[in-house]
């Protein structure tokens, strides 16, 4: 019985997809569940796995390849055998430790875009698998290692012996480009900053850190504090939570907010459905949830769908100070920055504070300047007096 495998229904924001990876070629013995083919969207990595056990007939696509829904990849023998050297090349791929096809898409595309052979990285994962840091350790040891000489042909070198390398942007990568273009032409973008003393969080967090950790069995960081100071702002100015659609403000009277995470991938932005009735410890371990997903490429499209309001923290790379970009159709950003010892003034007298500056970038046509100065304020009062989010004043 022949079986086709073919591109799944993609969502309907997304019109097609790259063929990123092909994991199967003619006469392969497959099993069920196992997966043939990475699709790359705009958004997502998607697997294709096989329905069914069987052997393959025809691989009908290539690495690059642009397909649709309902594009046929594969046609499948159900339960037949393999061809005599398929059969070997499966038996020793199933004993090899640094198999490729084991490991999650986003290893796949690290080891891709720095050309290694997975044969040549030892997995220190389950069964031999290769995560993330079997690749990045292979890429220093490679960065390390003395230049290899021998007979291939080299790469091209200028007179000045400088190196060129041209590679297609990937999906990921081309879709922000375009909606970062498209934001900065369709909204009148302006930015505020503000700096808040970190020393009250600081405090309350080491004091709580090891029994809330204990507790909720996730490990209590800055991020959900910022996110009930959001939170509880946009409840106060709802227009930083709205959206224009032509010529309406489409007010939501709910908290989706984006949390950005980086990945192998690039910048990607999931959604905290419905925080304002989540507690820390939720916030927390949503977070920690979206960014292991990030790293092992298992989010989804659902992962991502909505948003009223973004956060994102380019503290964790050590930014002191930056205006973000909005991630239309929201009108605004808070961005978060590293945390400084500085001097400041307090009662007269020179101390120095833990202090992180904070930026709100806003669509002016929505959003007056002293709405978004107000709303920025009140994230700054709420994270230097953190009681008063417990308390709701």
């Amino acid at each position: 019985m022949t079986i086709e495998i073919l591109v799944p229904p993609l969502p309907e924001s997304v019109a097609d997809a790259t063929i990123a990876g092909v994991h199967i070629k003619d006469g392969d013995a497959i099993t069920r569940d196992q997966n043939l083919f990475d699709l790359e969207t705009d958004k997502v990595m998607i697997e294709v796995p096989a329905a069914e056990a069987g052997v393959v007939v025809t691989v009908h696509v290539k690495e690059g390849d642009v397909v649709t829904s309902g594009h046929l990849l594969a046609t499948l023998e159900k339960g037949g055998a393999a061809k005599p050297a398929a059969a070997k090349a499966t038996k020793e791929a199933e004993n090899t430790d640094a198999d490729d096809s084991a490991a999650s898409p986003a290893v796949r595309r690290l080891l891709s875009e720095n050309n290694l052979d997975a044969a040549n990285v030892k997995g220190t994962g389950k069964n031999g698998r290769i995560v993330k840091a079997d690749v990045e350790a292979a890429i220093s040891a490679k960065s390390a290692a003395p230049a290899k000489v021998d007979a291939a042909p080299a790469p091209s070198f200028s007179p000045e012996g400088r190196i060129e390398e041209r590679v297609p942007m990937t999906r990921l990568r081309a879709r922000i480009a375009e909606r970062l273009l498209d934001v900065t032409q369709s909204a009148a973008l302006l930015t505020t900053f503000n700096e808040i003393n970190m020393k009250p969080v600081m405090d309350l967090r080491k004091k709580y850190k090891d029994l809330f950790e204990k507790e909720h069995d996730v490990r209590l960081g800055f991020m959900s504090f910022f996110v009930k100071a959001v939170i509880a702002a946009l409840q106060k100015y709802p227009e930083v939570n709205a959206s224009l659609d032509g010529n309406d403000i489409v007010y939501h009277h709910y908290q989706d907010i984006g949390i950005a995470v980086g990945s192998a991938r690039g910048l990607v932005v999931p959604i905290l459905r419905d925080a304002q009735n989540m507690n820390m410890a939720m916030i927390e371990k949503d977070i920690r949830g979206y960014a292991k997903k990030a790293q092992d490429g298992k989010l989804t499209i659902e992962d991502m769908t909505g948003g009223t309001f973004t956060v994102t923290n380019g503290g964790t790379f050590g930014s002191m100070l930056s205006t973000p970009i909005i991630n239309p159709p929201q009108s605004a950003i808070l961005g978060m920055h590293n945390i400084v010892e500085r001097a400041v003034v307090e009662n007269g007298e020179i101390v120095a504070r833990p202090i992180m500056y904070v930026a709100l970038s806003y669509d002016h046509c929505i959003i007056d300047g002293s709405t978004a100065v107000g709303f920025l304020k009140t994230i700054k009062e709420l994270i230097e007096d953190p009681a008063r989010m417990m308390l709701d004043v």
